[in-house]
């Protein structure tokens, strides 16, 4: 039987973005949330296979170190054109800049490139993915998947987002996610539809069930 989440979560995430995504979504519910750096967590390396592997890795890791509940996200950009590539390797495509930061518009360029480079044309067809697992401290773990498919813009557009989000067009849509406020991206509709972003897909998943 599922649980449901009451008290203190762990946010298994070094990424601020990320963070901020997941402290925004999880407002609204009254969980006391603290990030995996406040509680000096190391950040496991992401060895595995597929999106739901790594999250739950990263989960895994932080739970059993905290001994509380954690929900840690793997997510990531994934081209037709480039045989789903970055996907799982989205946050490596973005070089490491001073201070251990990512740089996203390095990355962005170089999905640039590796179209070109293919001879794709457009539309670029692409989608983001998230996958969220909630690990808790008896070894019990879950898993949330979102996803929302859209095309690819160059150049980049708008600087709200973060990571590829300036790049990506959700279909049906004139803005990029790097047009969009958080607030706009992140909601939740009360009527139950879906939600705009892949990550806020994969918590409505989570709060339907853990909630």
């Amino acid at each position: 039987m599922t649980k449901r989440l009451t008290g203190r979560l762990v946010i298994a995430t070094h990424n601020r973005g990320k963070l901020w995504e997941m402290q925004e979504l999880l407002k609204p519910h009254g969980i006391d949330v603290v990030a995996a750096g406040e509680l000096g967590l190391a950040e496991p390396e992401e060895t595995g296979a597929t999106f739901a592997a790594n999250a739950v890795l990263k989960a895994r890791a932080a739970a059993d170190a905290a001994q509380l509940p954690a929900l840690a996200d793997d997510s990531g950009l994934c081209v037709d054109a480039l045989g789903g590539a970055p996907g799982l390797h989205s946050a490596r495509w973005a070089e490491l800049a001073p201070g251990g930061a990512r740089d996203f518009a390095a990355g962005i360029k170089k999905v640039e490139a590796a179209l070109h480079e293919a001879g794709a044309a457009p539309p670029y067809n692409a989608h983001f993915i998230s996958v969220l697992a909630l690990a808790w401290p008896d070894g019990t773990t879950e898993i949330f998947e979102g996803k929302i498919n859209g095309t690819l813009v160059f150049p980049p557009r708008g600087t709200k987002g973060f990571g590829y989000d300036p790049i990506f067009l959700p279909n049906g849509l004139s803005r990029t996610f790097g047009e969009m406020m958080m607030e706009e991206k992140q909601a939740i509709p009360a009527d139950g539809s879906p939600a705009l972003s892949h990550r806020a897909r994969a918590f409505q998943a989570f709060a339907r069930v853990c909630l």
